[in-house]
Parts: C-alpha cells; structure tokens; sequence
C-alpha cells in the first residue's frame, strides 16, 4: 500500500512548486535552443513538468528529490521522442511521395551560426536529434547510441548520413563549407 502523503499547509510552497519556479527557465531554455520552435518548446516543458508532477505523486518521504538535471534528463527525453514521432511521420511522407536521401560528402566545422541553427530545423528529426546529442550536448557517440536506443556502430552510421544530410541543406542556403 502507498504511504499517504501530508498536503501542504494553506499558503505554504510545495516543494514541486519551488522546484518548479527555479527549473522553468532553465528546462525551456535548454528546449528552446535545441528544438527552434517556441510552441514546441512550450509544449514539451510543459510535458516535463506534467513527468515530474506524476512522479513526484510517487515518491514517499524518504526518496530522492526530483532536481534541475533530473528534469533536463525528461526534457531531453521527450524532445527525443518528439524527433522519433516526427522521423516515422517523415518516413511515411518519403515513401508516399517515392522520395530518396542522396550521400554528400563529409561534415566541416566552419558554419554559420545562425543558418546552421536554421537548417538544423530542415533536416530530418532523427538527423536533428543525432546531431543535437552529439555536437549540442557534447555527448561522445557511445552516449548518444545509449539515449537512442542503438548499437555504437548504428550510431556512427546515422550521425555520418546527418552529417551528410545537414551539409547538403547547409550548402543550399549559400552556406561555405571549407
């Protein structure tokens, strides 16, 4: 049986809503330089805090507490299964319309910053997301294969075609890539 857990008095923040008012700028921010759409980043940081709120009606007394970087952890999650959502959706339009993917060549560092945030947002989600991972986060590849659930190897496969994806986009903006 679930221990029962004592209401706040009137008056008196909870501990979620503390946790809450020092984690909503950041958990957004972190969204909304990843995911290039203020809806979107809305929408996720709510689902964040709708996470935290389920779980934190779980814990008893005597369990960790429910942090920031936990919270970045489930923000990160659910923008990773939003780029999952997206990628099916993507891979359905491809097929319907007989689409193919083409091979560019290698990924260069010298971009635009701007534009590269630009096109990140062109590029397939499951590109977006492997490419966020691993140059936005600094996540090594090993880690990224961990979040994505796939082999190391896999991963170093899908982060060369969105490399490849992403430079191709990159140079149709007029962008150089020395």
């Amino acid at each position: 049986m679930k221990a029962e857990h004592q209401r706040p008095e009137p008056g008196a923040p909870s501990k979620l809503s503390e946790l809450y008012d020092e984690a909503l700028p950041q958990v957004y921010a972190y969204l909304r330089g990843r995911c290039g759409s203020t809806a979107l980043a809305e929408e996720l940081t709510s689902a964040t805090f709708v996470q935290a709120a389920l779980s934190w009606s779980g814990k008893s007394d005597g369990e960790a507490e429910l942090t920031v970087g936990w919270l970045i952890t489930v923000a990160r999650n659910k923008l990773i299964d939003h780029w999952r959502h997206q990628a099916v959706v993507d891979r359905s339009l491809v097929l319907i319309e007989g689409g193919r993917i083409e091979s560019v060549d290698p990924w260069h560092d010298v971009l635009d910053r701007a534009r590269a945030a630009q096109v990140l947002q062109q590029i397939p989600p499951h590109y977006r997301g492997v490419l966020t991972l691993r140059y936005l986060d600094d996540l090594s590849v090993p880690e990224c294969a961990d979040i994505l659930n796939r082999s190391v190897h896999a991963t170093e496969s899908l982060l060369a075609r969105a490399r490849n994806a992403f430079r191709s986009a990159y140079e149709e903006t007029g962008g150089r890539h020395d």
